[in-house]
């Protein structure tokens, strides 16, 4: 493999950054794709657990050159690795932060934050400058994935850099998983639910197995409280491992304060079994909505508590400022409040039947509004027919639209499930079509919701900035049409 082609004697286009990062994209883009190839099943004979060592092996073990904390699970996690990594920069470190899926922009997935930076981004020279470093080192990695590439893409940036500590999200699973390379400080797994189960299983004790895979000997865990069958299988495999496993839930207990407004909350710590640190009663403020955040909110804070000793800066007054700078968009967030001449936005990346109903929960006990307007697209792989009898009773009026992914189902099959389910329901080809539509119904005191997916909310939020203007004009227009016929 040769490195992307550059001419030393050329003189520099303005677009050569721009341009040399598209390339390094379709390269990585090459290959086996498991976020868009479900067909490619997550399974030792698809995902050699060797392969990502040997590849970071190849490359110096970046990954050794820095504390990390691992976090898995079916959903919280990417809140949760947040959190830590927000935290942990309000602390004053230098923190790699690595999620996926990205909502917006690809460079999403591999950040570095600082007190200075709260985005942080990989720049595109750096992201082409890593590629180059794996396309040098021949073709010794049959099948590779492009996960499995993209991993090592930001250890690397993460080493280079010279980061404090990382944060690393599982991408799918975690027992085969490219991140289980690494050994933490502190393992986590947030709530656990059937998802991905063509990949990980069909019961939850088997997707507890997948997801305990990143739980190593001797190294402490920590679990949300889950269900019966699967809390059962985290502790057999933390027993097995010689490790010690704390659960919120059980071991760490928490409320929710009595400030409870869509997109702001506050968690209360009733008990902390080593209570030095946050001692009960512990209030802290918490920009994000839904019930379950405290939930993961208390996770990050038992992993911070975990590695106090690695990080003396983490004190409580610094716990406390870190958690209420966490930003983590398109998760309950309202992009427009709406006024006395628009309808509230709202956008949540719900993706399975799990979050589909945590955000059931949230429309119906956080939430004000007359009529609730629902665009909803969705991936043809997840478990749609459960997702929509959750959430179109809720609806007045649903719009199903699409986003452009090789998984996505196309709006004329939601509508079929829709109507199999006995509801009323528009198809339209695309965001920007059924977001204009919706708005242009939609009356002041009413909610728009987005949801779905994290591509059908990316989509919209992609658009958000040249659609806002248009919208605005039409709903100002529309009012003053009403003044001038006093309707």
């Amino acid at each position: 493999m040769n490195q992307l082609a550059t001419d030393p004697n050329q003189q520099p286009h303005p677009n050569a950054d721009f341009q040399a990062y598209e390339e390094a994209l379709d390269y990585l883009y090459s290959f086996i794709n498991f976020e868009a190839k479900k067909q490619d099943r997550y399974m030792a004979s698809k995902l050699d657990h060797s392969r990502p060592r040997r590849l970071l092996e190849a490359l110096d073990r970046p990954h050794t050159r820095y504390p990390s904390l691992h976090i898995a699970g079916t959903k919280g996690k990417g809140s949760t690795a947040a959190m830590c990594a927000y935290t942990l920069r309000a602390a004053g470190y230098t923190v790699g932060l690595y999620t996926s899926p990205h909502l917006q922009d690809f460079r999403e997935r591999i950040r570095i934050l600082t007190p200075d930076d709260g985005d942080g981004r990989i720049p595109k020279p750096d992201f082409v400058q890593q590629i180059n470093k794996i396309r040098a080192l021949g073709e010794p990695f049959a099948d590779i994935t492009w996960f499995e590439i993209l991993t090592a893409i930001a250890f690397l940036h993460f080493a280079e850099v010279g980061v404090d500590v990382a944060v690393v999200e599982v991408g799918l699973g975690g027992r085969l998983d490219a991140t289980n390379v690494i050994t933490p400080l502190v393992s986590v797994i947030t709530r656990l639910s059937l998802d991905h189960t063509e990949l990980l299983g069909n019961t939850l004790p088997e997707i507890a197995y997948e997801k305990g895979g990143i739980i190593k000997p001797g190294i402490p865990a920590i679990t949300a409280h889950q269900e019966p069958d699967a809390q059962a299988r985290l502790v057999e495999i933390a027993q097995e491992r010689g490790c010690q496993l704390t659960t919120v839930g059980l071991d760490w207990l928490y409320e929710g304060g009595d400030l409870h407004r869509p997109s702001q909350q506050q968690l209360i710590i009733q008990q902390n079994p080593a209570p030095e640190l946050i001692p009960p009663g512990t209030r802290f403020a918490l920009p994000l909505g839904g019930d379950h955040q405290l939930e993961n909110a208390t996770l990050a804070l038992a992993a911070l508590q975990h590695v106090h000793a690695h990080f003396p800066r983490l004190t409580l007054p610094v716990l406390q400022a870190g958690l209420a700078s966490v930003k983590w968009p398109g998760r309950l967030d309202i992009i427009h409040p709406g006024s006395d001449r628009t309808p509230m936005l709202l956008v949540d990346c719900a993706h399975n039947p799990d979050a589909i109903h945590k955000l059931r929960e949230a429309l119906r006990h956080n939430f004000t509004y007359n009529q609730l307007w629902l665009i909803f697209g969705a991936p043809a792989d997840k478990d749609v027919p459960h997702m929509l009898a959750d959430l179109l009773p809720l609806a007045d009026h649903t719009t199903f639209t699409t986003a452009s992914h090789p998984r996505s189902a196309t709006p004329e099959e939601l509508a079929a499930l829709g109507a199999e389910l006995g509801f009323a329901v528009t198809a339209v080809p695309d965001m920007h079509t059924a977001l204009t539509t919706t708005w242009q119904q939609a009356q002041p005191g009413d909610l728009i919701c987005v949801t779905g997916s994290i591509v059908v909310v990316g989509d919209l939020l992609n658009q958000w900035e040249s659609l806002q203007s248009h919208l605005l004009h039409d709903s100002q227009l529309k009012n003053s049409q009403s003044l001038e016929t006093g309707d």
